[in-house]
């Protein structure tokens, strides 16, 4: 696997959820902070996201928001004031029509072929309806991969033409799957939620200037270790093959590694076989002689040592401890 994909899937439990949600006039909704990521879609109409402690965002039709640390939040009509917030509705009451909600916009009319030679969409929508797609995913937070923790606590990808176009895609799929409930949607939402949160954090790596992740992952010979890594983190790696694998000098690939991952590459592998280990005995029934072979460890022996080294518990203490949420 690769850097992304690893970094989510050591953490990520359950599935995630998402609500479809139409509301108009005045209103004013709260989210409260909670264990993983949540996000929002703008489907149609406009919004104004306020993080706690952070300033107010304004989002349009298009614009995509992760909060990937979980962080309350309210979602108004307007940059609400700190009256208003207080009084805001939680979410959860958006379901059972606590908050206003407008009536179903008529039917798209059918164009006419002078509409259509003229690119002109005729369709009947009601004044100040936002259209929204809200989602949690559940994360376990124990063992974090730093990737993740740099995010920062609002990533605001906004509809630009020509940006994101694998992540408009993923909405536009997303947006088909809640219209239609074709057979396959209990399958087909969640693998699409999954893409969403891949594509909205690989966006971020794409455009971050300021962390230190999307610049290792942009540093051709720090990504060629990287990939190498995750790819077969049970091989026996030494910094000589893997020097030899990102195509530069052992001093080198230490120095640029060390400096943008923020540890030594072979540091970085015992801590990655720790965590996945731990992601292992987390999720699996495996026994620890075959997590201990999976990643890269000659006997269940040696993984507790480390384990205990790292975790300051044993395997078999921290699975029984675990409850991985259904």
């Amino acid at each position: 696997m690769d850097v992304v994909s690893d970094a989510i899937s050591a953490v990520r439990v359950g599935r995630p959820s998402s609500d479809r949600v139409r509301v108009g006039g005045r209103w004013c909704a709260r989210l409260a902070p909670y264990e993983g990521a949540g996000f929002h879609i703008v489907l149609r109409g406009d919004c104004w996201l306020l993080p706690d402690g952070g300033e107010p965002v304004a989002l349009g039709a298009g614009d995509a928001v992760l909060l990937p640390h979980g962080t309350g939040h309210v979602i108004a009509d307007a940059p609400a004031d700190a009256e208003t917030v207080a009084r805001a509705v939680p979410f959860d009451r958006w379901a059972d029509g606590s908050l206003p909600r407008p009536p179903r916009p008529a039917p798209r009319a059918r164009e006419t072929e002078t509409a259509r030679e003229a690119g002109i969409a005729r369709e009947t929508e009601t004044a100040r309806e936002v259209e929204m797609l809200c989602g949690k995913y559940r994360l376990d937070r124990r063992h974090t991969h730093p990737l993740l923790a740099e995010l920062p606590p609002l990533v605001h990808l906004p509809a630009r033409d020509g940006a994101h176009p694998e992540l408009r895609a993923a909405i536009g799929l997303l947006e088909g799957e809640l219209d239609e409930r074709r057979p396959g949607a209990s399958l087909a939402l969640p693998s699409l939620l999954d893409l969403l949160f891949v594509y909205m954090i690989r966006s971020w790596t794409a455009e971050s200037t300021t962390g230190t992740w999307p610049a290792a992952l942009g540093d051709p010979a720090t990504a060629a270790a990287l990939r190498a890594l995750h790819s077969d983190p049970a091989a026996p790696w030494t910094i000589d093959r893997l020097a030899a694998e990102a195509g530069v000098s052992r001093p080198t690939l230490a120095r640029r590694f060390t400096t943008l991952v923020g540890r030594p590459p072979m540091a970085y592998l015992t801590w990655w076989r720790l965590t996945r280990a731990a992601a292992l005995l987390r999720s699996t029934e495996a026994p620890l002689a075959t997590v201990a072979r999976h990643v890269g460890y000659a006997s269940p022996y040696a993984l507790s040592h480390a384990f205990r080294r790292e975790f300051g518990t044993t395997p078999g203490r921290y699975r029984d401890a675990t409850v991985t949420p259904g």
